[in-house]
């Protein structure tokens, strides 16, 4: 059993003001994992203290010891690789396989990119007789959710460690436990004394109480964009700087070539990591209105073949992280009957003998048009949607009807033509034929967020930009 009811605050471990003891479920097993302790506002304040409290140190940092730093903390995901993928896998259900290769891979990947970029990144450069320096923001709150949770709290945490920011973390309550392993991992690198903080709750105990703090300087959120409108709003009184990466529902376009089949498979096989739980996932599949019977035949035997259950076995997929998860998705495959979509893999219930855990069969839905509820709600979880497009501006119009703009995907054979589409989707990133690039800007257009992360990107998020007039 699980238990990390202590907040790590000003570099020690603390009891919560007012302890809120709650469950944590593992959604393979419907069983309690362990138990978390909700914070409040007053947690909040000792936390933002500290790390108030540390800034007017940690902003002088050097390079160099930031650098120090950052290593320790590299070598340290090392030392805990094991436990960090078996958290993950607990907590949100994921395959070992996807547990120990991807998610831990990604934070120890940030970690690698923000000591890479900080070796040479400029703070200061001088423009004729003006001195423009880079410099930290100040106190940062950090809302991370539960999908790909190491992720998104290092491409929060590296980049402002790195700029000389400090922070107070929120990770989802749905997913904590490799959080309190991220700061254990931060205090055994020897991370001074409230320059990162932990403070576990939800939204209204915690997540309020950071985005709308006087001294907390800035606030970075990934989520939906229900929960990213309402921190927005919360910010504002106090003019805080919001950086949000919030939902996607994302195309894929399929090019009418000689590679269709596979475009198809491998565009479906990519939807279903996972379990569909991406916001970048390309849930929406873009082909040829000709060729929408050969995309059904591929697509099924994709679905087919990715295989979900225990994620301690061989499973391809496991649960989704909730029954509130599992009844949302349900509720929307069966809204894509209703509306007259064409089932061609999965659909709703269970997968056949996994009555316990929150299990959904990989669904795959074609015939759609993008006016169906399918193809405008973000799903988040294992399902497809096939569109018929005309031509290729037929195509790309379809693409860019959608309020949002996170990603998008090109797949094909003729690199020349997906690279001319490309500049023509209204999306933060596209991938042609899977392409990938961990310093590669992250971040959406529209109701998908604003301010980017990964990369260099990500430093430049976390820095306000001084002007030194006449400094010759």
């Amino acid at each position: 059993m699980r238990d990390c009811t202590k907040f790590y605050i000003g570099g020690e471990w603390v009891d919560p003001v007012d302890p809120n003891r709650q469950a944590v479920e593992n959604p393979a097993t419907e069983e309690t994992l362990g138990h978390i302790s909700f914070g409040g506002r007053a947690d909040v304040d000792r936390a933002v203290a500290a790390a108030r409290e540390a800034f007017e140190t940690w902003q002088f940092s050097t390079r160099e010891e930031r650098l120090t730093l950052l290593r320790a903390i590299q070598a340290e995901i090392e030392k805990r690789r094991e436990d960090l993928a078996q958290a993950v896998s607990d907590e949100m259900g994921a395959p070992m396989s996807l547990a120990n290769g991807p998610h831990v891979g990604l934070l120890a990947g940030h970690c690698a990119t923000a000591i890479e970029i900080l070796e040479d990144f400029a703070f200061e450069r001088l423009d004729g007789q003006t001195l423009h320096v880079w410099e930290p923001i100040g106190v940062v709150g950090m809302i991370t959710p539960w999908n790909w949770p190491l992720n998104q709290i290092a491409c929060k945490v590296f980049p402002a460690l790195a700029t000389g920011c400090t922070m107070v973390l929120k990770p989802s309550e749905i997913a904590p436990f490799n959080a309190c392993i991220f700061a254990e991992i931060m205090d055994a690198a020897g991370t001074p004394p409230g320059v990162f903080n932990l403070v576990n709750g939800d939204g209204p105990g915690v997540g309020e109480a950071i985005s709308g703090h006087p001294d907390i300087d800035m606030v970075s959120f990934t989520g939906s964009t229900r929960a990213g409108i309402a921190i927005a709003q919360n910010a504002a009184p106090t003019v805080k700087r919001v950086a949000q990466e919030l939902g996607g529902k994302s195309p894929n376009i399929v090019l009418d070539d000689g590679a269709f089949a596979k475009s198809v498979a491998r565009g479906t096989t990519g939807m279903m990591g996972n379990s569909g739980q991406t916001c970048t996932a390309p849930s929406r599949m873009l082909v040829p209105h000709r060729r929408m019977e050969e995309a059904k035949a591929a697509a099924k035997e994709a679905a087919e073949g990715v295989i979900p259950g225990d994620p301690k076995g061989n499973a391809t997929i496991g649960p989704v992280v909730s029954k509130a998860q599992w009844d949302k998705i349900q509720a929307l495959i069966e809204k894509g009957v209703e509306e007259g979509a064409t089932l061609v893999a999965g659909g709703p219930g269970k997968p056949e003998g996994l009555e316990t855990g929150h299990y959904v069969r990989p669904t795959v839905f074609a015939d759609v048009t993008n006016d169906m509820t399918i193809a405008r709600e973000e799903i988040f979880g294992p399902v497809l949607t096939i569109i018929g497009y005309e031509d290729y501006d037929d195509a790309i119009r379809i693409a860019n009807d959608t309020e949002y703009g996170l990603a998008s995907a090109i797949t094909g054979e003729d690199i020349e033509l997906a690279r001319s589409l490309a500049k023509r989707i209204r999306a933060g990133r596209v991938a042609i034929n899977g392409g990938y690039d961990m310093h590669a800007a992250f971040g959406g257009y529209k109701k998908s967020g604003n301010g980017r992360e990964w990369g260099r990107f990500g430093f430049e998020d976390f820095l306000e930009v001084k002007a030194v007039m006449g400094h010759g």
